[in-house]
């Protein structure tokens, strides 16, 4: 991580809110944020104070109000849905709570099929999905479908899985949220080191305060806007 270079993510005056009966309620208020290449940043808050509402509008699965958003050289801001797709398809990998894994599908399967429906040929999709669960260690698990795999495993595919396009970003929300303390330390204690040692930029949403503080920077977002908490020097 290099504060010297440009940020990969800027985001200024962001508004978004939601139809509340006949009013609207103000979920993301005048919001601003910068996360510069290789950085991971966590973002903690109480429930419903708009953490996963923020990642969404990172990822393009959800449009602000009002305000600015670009990513890399992504003004998603200003762009269509076709766009939007595509950006959100070879530049964001997305970890949430629940794996989303296919059930018919097996591990390495899952883990090739963002590349290959992305345009990569079936084999260069393969190679990669077979070395990246090789580096979640579950070389011997590959082939094994989504119900032979335990909590922990199936997190484990889908991290693996949002690296397969090496995106710009990864999204990563309450991740370990249906783990036990002990597969959730494996599962977080993976997810930094994957992303660090290939240089992606994470942003992670967490109530965990532990798994917070391994992040470069952290905020808490509150009455719409993010307040920083510390910064550790790595």
């Amino acid at each position: 991580m290099n504060e010297n270079t440009s940020p990969c993510i800027t985001i200024r005056h962001l508004y978004k809110s939601y139809a509340s009966g006949s009013e609207r309620l103000a979920i993301l208020q005048d919001l601003s944020l910068d996360v510069f290449p290789g950085e991971s940043v966590a973002i903690t808050g109480e429930s419903g104070c708009g953490k996963s509402t923020l990642l969404n509008i990172m990822g393009s699965l959800d449009r602000a109000d009002a305000g600015e958003v670009v990513v890399g050289p992504y003004e998603l801001h200003r762009m269509k849905e076709q766009e939007l797709y595509r950006y959100r398809s070879r530049e964001v990998g997305f970890i949430f709570q629940f794996h989303y894994l296919l059930k018919d599908f097996t591990a390495l399967e899952n883990v090739m099929l963002p590349a290959f429906m992305a345009g990569e040929s079936k084999r260069q999709a393969l190679e990669r999905a077979r070395q990246l669960l090789v580096e979640v260690g579950l070389e011997q698990r590959m082939h094994h479908y989504p119900s032979q795999l335990s909590g922990g495993e199936r997190q484990r595919v889908a991290v693996a899985r949002s690296l397969i396009n090496m995106p710009l970003l990864v999204l990563a929300d309450e991740p370990t949220g249906n783990l036990d303390p002990r597969n959730s330390a494996l599962v977080i204690e993976l997810l930094f080191a994957i992303t660090g040692k290939h240089n992606r930029t994470l942003v992670l949403v967490t109530h965990d305060q532990h798994i917070a503080a391994r992040a470069h920077k952290r905020y808490v977002l509150r009455e719409g806007a993010l307040h920083p908490l510390s910064e550790v020097s790595v």
